[in-house]
């Protein structure tokens, strides 16, 4: 079970190698309700409401604010603060990012085609646009299929609109997004080292200590070696 996003006809001679979702049939989407329906503006303030802010320490040494959206999906939202309050994310990596896309994270095997062990949720298709910092959930190519993989988009990509749940969007950091790095899998992959909800009040994690510098080796120690 491959998690890929799927694009439309004009993308699809470039999408099928920059997608978080397989398509094997059509299916009809779920329907939604109208954007008046729902409320489009995002608070910026990590302060206000904290147990709908996710954050994100990434192992380059940045924090990702993401502000969770349960008027827009909140089944979804639950399984994010279910899954960051159990530590599910921690030392997960980015395990595809496109560039000009988006990054995708949420799968411990780091492969794409696992989860965690809670059921898989039946999908919240909404109207709100995929913009710049949308956070969005991973699936197959089965509407009802998302269940932890998410993915962060870089830039707008509107064909993913009613097609894929969108939860949240990123209110500070997003420069930390932006320097994920890229490939499927990257080979030097950018990790999550804690995901925590800001009313949790978690510190960043403590940055490792740099290894100590070699010492110098003079002409005098190479002339007296014993080796051979």
């Amino acid at each position: 079970m491959t998690f890929r996003l799927t694009l439309t006809a004009t993308m699809i001679g470039l999408a099928l190698a920059a997608t978080p979702a397989l398509a094997k049939k059509k299916e009809d989407p779920t329907p939604t309700p109208p954007v008046a329906a729902l409320p489009t503006f995002v608070d910026p303030d990590v302060t206000h409401q904290p147990e709908n802010v996710l954050l994100l320490d990434l192992s380059d040494g940045g924090r990702v604010a993401i502000r969770l959206m349960p008027e827009w999906a909140p089944h979804h939202v639950e399984r994010i603060k279910t899954l960051a309050s159990q530590g599910f994310y921690n030392g997960q990596i980015f395990h595809r990012v496109i560039d000009g896309f988006m990054a995708q994270t949420g799968d411990p095997t780091g492969t794409g085609q696992g989860g965690s062990q809670l059921p898989d949720l039946t999908a919240e298709f909404n109207a709100m646009p995929h913009v710049r910092g949308t956070v969005s959930m991973a699936r197959t190519n089965e509407p009802n299929s998302a269940n932890s993989q998410f993915f962060i988009v870089f830039y707008p990509r509107f064909s993913l609109d009613r097609k894929y749940t969108n939860f949240g969007r990123v209110i500070s950091g997003m420069q930390y997004v932006d320097a994920i790095q890229r490939g499927e899998p990257p080979q030097n992959p950018t990790k999550i080292v804690q995901a925590s909800l800001a009313s949790e009040n978690k510190a960043p994690p403590a940055a490792p200590a740099a290894a100590p510098a070699p010492k110098a080796i003079t002409a005098d120690q190479l002339s007296n070696s014993k080796s051979d």
